[in-house]
């Protein structure tokens, strides 16, 4: 009758369920596990979500497609923010025993849900998620489905979720190379260093850093490069000395002849800013060209 106690065993429910024989899982564990997911305490529905896709191994592919996978997309809905991020941790053991293909159809409409969830802890989980997916999923499955919804991140109106957006799309260039990312993510990306909103522009600028170790030289001097030095002559000094930061951070990218024709006269003139902390980074770039 307590919910602690029930707490307790909702943790334990795999690693019990790994002892039993064959068959018996399935057959007495299930259905109380089933039972817990409506559980009326939150902290023990939270419990079982952070274990309850370790029973996927234990009972199969074809159970857990059957009776597993509902209670998964059960969980992934419940109004507790606690509940859907101990699920989202756990999706690698889903994805190992059905496969990527019913993963991916199963669970595009919940992550699509939960990409827009209103506790930003949810949506960073989802965003963590993602390059993992991706990988599996390979690229035309991104492109066509998941590609907008992490471009969508980068206008979040948390900090935290913007910044792990960029982070996100940044392994993302990784994975599927400097080619793809340069056509498919780079000019979106990047397109928000016009928006009224400073925030959103900082954004492209951080981005842009992010993506100058990822790119080809010819886009980092053709594409990030000018950006950047646009940006140094922003209007909002918090985005004039970042820019100052960010030249700074790409010298070891650059050919001498750069740094000299193009860099360093752009720091000379943000050293005679009006904003002492543009003054102060400009100058802490110039030290280093």
């Amino acid at each position: 009758a307590e919910a602690e106690v029930r707490t307790a065993a909702a943790f334990k429910v795999t690693a019990f369920a790994e002892l039993l024989p064959p068959g018996l899982a399935e057959s007495d564990v299930l259905p109380r596990v089933r039972d817990v997911c409506s559980d009326k305490s939150q902290h023990v529905r939270a419990a079982l979500a952070s274990v309850v896709m370790g029973l996927a191994p234990v009972v199969g592919k074809a159970t857990t497609i059957e009776k597993l996978l509902p209670l998964f997309l059960q969980l992934l809905k419940d109004e507790f923010p606690e509940v859907r991020l101990n699920l989202i941790a756990t999706l690698h053991a889903l994805n190992a025993v059905v496969g990527v293909d019913l993963l991916a159809q199963s669970l595009l409409p919940a992550i699509a849900e939960l990409a827009e969830d209103r506790q930003w802890r949810v949506r960073l989980a989802i965003i963590e998620y993602i390059p993992l997916l991706a990988a599996q999923l390979g690229t035309p499955f991104f492109d066509e489905k998941l590609s907008v919804m992490c471009l969508g991140w980068l206008q979040d109106c948390v900090h935290t979720i913007r910044e792990a957006a960029i982070l996100n799309l940044h392994k993302l260039a990784q994975l599927f190379g400097a080619e793809w990312a340069q056509t498919h993510l780079l000019p979106h990306v990047l397109a928000p260093h016009t928006h009224t909103n400073y925030l959103y522009r900082l954004t492209a600028l951080y981005a842009a850093t992010g993506f100058a170790t990822v790119v080809s030289q010819e886009a980092l001097l053709t594409t990030i490069l000018p950006l950047v030095l646009q940006m140094s002559a922003d209007p909002v000094p918090n985005v004039r000395f970042n820019a100052a930061k960010v030249l700074q951070q790409l010298l070891p990218l650059l050919d001498a002849p750069i740094v000299q024709q193009q860099v360093k006269p752009c720091l000379l003139r943000l050293a005679e800013d009006s904003d002492k902390d543009v003054r102060y980074f400009a100058g802490q770039g110039l030290q280093s060209c």
